[in-house]
């Protein structure tokens, strides 16, 4: 029962659900499907999928995916990132029937990337992706929204072969599409007038949550039934089916499956970004402790069960969930709730659906372009540095210029080429023992000539093969005749492996070659137990000393250590110099 509890937290939550829990996630429930429901149809709209598959998406995944969500706010379903990535993948498919297929095909095999993922244990990998690749995206992804809906906004007929490039077949339609169509035009920028005045009106009137999507699409299909539009050239969704999604295995003998697995790694990767990111940013409000490894098997089974009732790829919602959280759910059943009122909802309005015109939906598509991107983030990762820019812009253009998938892909590279070399970054620090005080070497200190005493900072592998040969050829080039012992501090030296060890021992073997006695200080116990199952410690003998927890430190202890070596040598500025070395010469830390 334990391991059941864990594995599906929505059943965990329900050891301290009580009425107030169950009013509340009614409440988000009820509130995040009238949202929904709209934003199903029209991303499935994005997808170049019928507006059905949008709701079937919203439900399924939606429901499966909030019984496995480590957040207990995190909204599952179809999103625009999604959409507008799976539009990407499937562009070469034209026929309708085949396309509906490929994009259930899809879910599966993104649902099976991240159930590998999570099988692996790699979850937490993504913080060592750059949320620049997100904001990147974002600006891509919202350029190719609002051109890819401009056609059905203003009623232009769209133009160009489907295998050709997105931005080939905006341009040729822009050419050879003729002007837009007057009252298509209309019922498009109307929605985006609707949509912004309710939105004010709401501000104005301090209404926090309503459905004013809902009531944007409703009223343009009342209007397009009540003139008739549909009969005078405005495009409508069509009829829409009013049951549920029936359970089939996902046609994989029936696409072209090898030609879906590279797009299917992008969505893979880009839906855990959007989903931890979103859950992050919901546990950072409620103060929740997530399980990473936990949110990447829900995405995995959500998109899995999907694929078996005809749902395309999805993700977590950044706008449903924001709406969940903000309507006060306490835990994850506001989103069973909210699949099961998007389900009614389609049972029970489904003969009138048919009326809603797609430039309505296109128009509520132009306004959610708008606001996916955080202005004021887009701005902040373009002026910090260099990194978080080239890794926005080299997104965003490529989003446009390639492709959807492809730009997610190359956001992830960038991200690992550019951590790698700064996580090698070593840092090399001189100290100097000068009347009694053991501290980092100022540029007026003067040198000791007999003693030389450095520490390395980093991490010790093979991305610090460059910064590591460059410190230990400086260091060697520090060696004059006279100096007589090298004391190598590695307290804040981490996680080694073969190569960076393989470099240290042959520094070893160089500087005692030449004669000099070599001392390691401030060895922690893992690192000596490495140094142990190698030569390394054979080389040193006894001129190895760990780490210490009190006020002796292992630095002075190797110092000492040194002096007894040299016996009674001392250079012009050595302590020792007049009698014995200043107590308080081991008494500091550093």
């Amino acid at each position: 029962m334990p391991r059941l509890l864990r594995l599906v937290p929505a059943l965990e939550s329900l050891r301290n659900y009580g009425a107030r829990d169950a009013r509340a996630d009614l409440v988000a429930g009820l509130t995040v499907a009238s949202v929904a429901v709209p934003q199903a149809m029209a991303y499935a709209m994005i997808a170049g999928l019928p507006p059905v598959y949008g709701l079937y998406t919203a439900i399924v995944m939606t429901a499966v995916g909030a019984l496995f969500d480590s957040s207990r706010q995190l909204i599952n379903g179809p999103t625009n990132a999604i959409s507008i990535a799976t539009l990407s993948v499937l562009a070469g498919i034209g026929e309708p029937d085949v396309r509906i297929q490929a994009a259930i095909a899809l879910a599966f095999l993104v649902g099976a990337i991240q159930l590998g993922i999570t099988l692996l244990r790699l979850g937490d990998l993504e913080k060592y992706i750059s949320h620049s690749v997100i904001v990147g995206f974002t600006l891509g992804a919202s350029a190719l929204l609002g051109l890819d809906q401009l056609k059905n906004l203003l009623g232009m007929k769209a133009m160009g072969d489907a295998h050709s490039h997105f931005l080939v077949r905006f341009f040729r339609t822009l050419a050879e599409g003729g002007g837009p169509h007057l009252a298509t035009a209309a019922m498009g920028l109307g929605s985006i007038a609707a949509v912004i005045l309710l939105r004010r009106a709401k501000r104005r009137l301090g209404i926090v949550l309503a459905p004013d999507l809902l009531v944007v699409v409703a009223g343009a299909a009342l209007v397009t039934w009540w003139l008739g539009l549909d009969q005078n050239g405005v495009t409508v969704v069509g009829e829409i089916p009013g049951r549920f999604p029936s359970f089939a295995p996902p046609p994989l003998e029936a696409v072209p499956v090898g030609e879906l697995v590279s797009g299917a790694l992008a969505i893979a990767l880009l839906g855990l970004l959007e989903a931890i990111s979103m859950a992050k940013a919901l546990s950072a409000v409620t103060r929740q402790k997530l399980d990473m490894n936990q949110q990447c098997l829900s995405e995995s089974v959500a998109n899995l069960a999907g694929s078996f009732f005809q749902c395309m790829p999805g993700s977590g919602s950044l706008t449903r969930s924001a709406i969940n959280q903000q309507a006060g759910a306490a835990s994850q059943w506001s989103g069973v709730i909210s699949a099961g009122a998007v389900a009614l909802t389609m049972l029970a309005f489904a003969p009138y659906a048919r009326f809603i015109p797609r430039a309505a939906l296109a128009g509520i598509l132009m306004v959610t372009a708008w606001n996916m991107i955080d202005w004021r983030s887009l701005f902040y990762h373009l002026r910090t540095t260099r990194f978080d820019a080239a890794i926005v812009l080299a997104t965003a253009i490529s989003a446009v210029a390639v492709s959807i998938e492809f730009c997610v892909l190359i956001g992830v590279v960038m991200s690992f080429m550019l951590t790698v070399p700064r996580a090698g970054q070593m840092l090399l620090t001189e100290f100097s023992l000068t009347a009694g005080d053991l501290h980092e070497k100022l540029p007026e200190d003067p040198p000791c000539a007999r003693i030389l005493v450095f520490g390395l900072e980093g991490e010790l592998f093979f991305g610090a093969t460059a910064a590591l040969e460059a410190h230990f050829a400086h260091i060697e080039e520090r060696i004059t005749p006279e100096t007589r012992a090298l004391v190598l501090r590695v307290k804040r030296t981490r996680n080694p492996d073969a190569v960076g060890l393989t470099l240290l021992e042959d520094f070893i073997l160089r500087v005692k070659a030449r004669g000099l006695h070599v001392l390691l200080c401030g060895v922690r116990t893992e690192f000596a137990e490495k140094l142990e199952r190698t030569r390394i410690r054979a080389n040193l003998g006894d001129a190895l000393f760990l780490e210490q927890p009190v006020r002796l430190t292992s630095t002075m202890l190797a110092i000492r250590h040194a002096y007894e070596l040299l016996g009674g040598e001392t250079c012009r500025i050595c302590p020792r110099r007049g009698g014995r070395p200043s107590e308080t010469a081991v008494q500091y830390e550093i």
